[in-house]
């Protein structure tokens, strides 16, 4: 694994309890880890990403630096487009890995950082399964316009609350677009449980971060050589997605280091 740590790299730009997680869920995870896993993309780490991800958001700011990706949102707290999502332009089908090492360069203890995993359009008019068909109406990338209009899986991590001002009750959430017409998001999206003050995502410090979706189950771990954390939701309880693309947030404000992004599977990739 390399990590390294971002101050050596650039001058960053500051100067309840965790759920515990049963010993099956470690299991598990190295079961699924252990499978004949084969990276079908590593073009995150390409001086010609651009080639292969497209952007929401027209305040993305996002620099090639010689050890990853720096990828910033907008710095316009509580304006929507400050907000910016980069996208795979493949779609993944199946089973799915995604793997990257994250280092926070922000010291804000607000807003949020999501992974979308298998990202569709609800496929109805204007939004098409294909996300890529309505680019245009995610120039200003508000949250809406996600979760009402995609099928998904979000992972939310480095996460803290929008009024939130304790720099060490950040969360882990998983959810499950779109919500419902009529529907609530808080309640009708979620995958249970949530992950409370979870002791990472220090500033400057390096992740290993590794999730895994296959059949039922969603796993994230998160290590570097200091800890080891699992989260788990199982996802029986909504309809299965199977195919779609990989997209990562960044709500306004935040910003973060992207290094040895690998996205694999056990099938053959659909275009």
């Amino acid at each position: 694994m390399k990590c390294i740590s971002a101050s050596l790299i650039f001058i960053l730009y500051f100067t309840y309890s965790f759920a515990q997680v049963p010993d099956s869920t470690q299991q598990l995870f190295a079961d699924l880890n252990n499978l004949s896993w084969s990276a079908v993309d590593t073009t995150l780490n390409n001086p010609d990403w651009e080639k292969h991800w497209r952007v929401d958001g027209y305040r993305a700011d996002i620099k090639e630096t010689n050890s990853g990706l720096l990828f910033c949102a907008g710095p316009v707290a509580f304006d929507n487009g400050s907000h910016a999502v980069m996208w795979t332009k493949e779609s993944f089908s199946g089973a799915i890995k995604i793997e990257f090492d994250y280092t926070r360069v922000d010291d804000i203890s607000r807003f949020v950082n999501i992974i979308y995993i298998q990202a569709t359009g609800i496929g109805t008019e204007p939004y098409a399964e294909d996300i890529h068909q309505w680019d245009s109406l995610r120039t200003v990338p508000t949250m809406s316009k996600y979760f009402r209009n995609m099928n998904a899986y979000h992972i939310s991590f480095a996460a803290f609350g929008v009024k939130n001002d304790d720099p060490d009750f950040d969360y882990v959430r998983a959810r499950r677009y779109p919500v419902p017409p009529q529907g609530n998001f808080s309640k009708d999206t979620a995958l249970q449980p949530d992950y409370f003050r979870t002791g990472l995502f220090q500033p400057g410090t390096c992740y290993r971060m590794t999730i895994i979706k296959k059949d039922n189950h969603l796993i994230l771990q998160v290590s570097n050589n200091d800890t080891e954390k699992f989260f788990y939701w199982n996802t029986s309880a909504f309809p299965a997605i199977e195919s779609g693309k990989v997209g990562i947030r960044h709500m306004y404000t935040r910003c973060a280091l992207y290094e040895n992004f690998t996205i694999s599977s056990l099938q053959q990739r659909k275009r």
